[in-house]
């Protein structure tokens, strides 16, 4: 017959051990919430890949902003520069005008014969203005009396002429002219010249208000 007390000793083994097991699946339990799950970090990575494209898309529309601000303020300043605002690099049409306006006044004022000058001076009074008027009537007496006394007869063509700044009232030329002078009883006498011309637009016609030379 076996004693009780053994009986008692192996009952309370199995009761030990069940306590361990119960102790240590409560002890994971705990644990579990705490410890990083593998789905979850998954999961974690995938929103920030998702998050890269709106940020980068997001940058780019700055991006382009910027780009297209800097765009139009250097094409505001190219447009407003003194090169675009000369009419003779866009406007064929008024720079041809111009030049026809010059070239045919200079012809006119320039050419005269021992008994033409007073439709000369009647000319330039059409044509000149301002300064160059001024200019020409003190100078045309000394022409008048030696066309007279020399028989001198001039004739000037001018051969080319380019417009270097034009705006929408006024213009500055450079001109080439050749002068062909004629005296009795001697041979015709070639000569070049170049002047620059600055003619202001007046009641839609051209009028040249100085004269220089170069």
């Amino acid at each position: 017959m076996r004693p009780r007390g053994g009986t008692t000793t192996v009952s309370s083994t199995a009761t030990d051990a069940t306590d361990v097991t119960d102790v240590t699946d409560v002890t994971a339990e705990k644990a579990a919430p705490d410890a990083p799950d593998a789905t979850d970090v998954s999961d974690g990575v995938d929103v920030s890949h998702r998050r890269w494209p709106r940020v980068l898309g997001a940058l780019l529309a700055v991006a382009l902003i910027a780009t297209g601000g800097a765009l139009y303020a250097e094409g505001r300043q190219l447009r407003d520069t003194p090169a675009t605002a000369n009419l003779a690099l866009t406007d064929a049409e008024a720079t041809t005008r111009v030049t026809g306006d010059v070239s045919s006044a200079l012809g006119k004022i320039f050419s005269y014969g021992p008994g033409a000058t007073a439709a000369t001076r009647a000319a330039a009074k059409e044509v000149l203005a301002g300064k160059a008027l001024q200019q020409y009537a003190a100078l045309f007496g000394q022409v008048e009396r030696q066309s007279a006394d020399q028989k001198l007869t001039l004739t000037t063509e001018v051969v080319r002429a380019g417009v270097t700044r034009l705006t929408g009232s006024s213009a500055h030329l450079l001109v080439f002219l050749d002068q062909v002078y004629e005296r009795r009883g001697r041979a015709p006498t070639t000569a070049s010249a170049q002047l620059t011309v600055t003619a202001e637009l007046r009641e839609g016609r051209w009028w040249i208000v100085e004269i220089g030379s170069t």
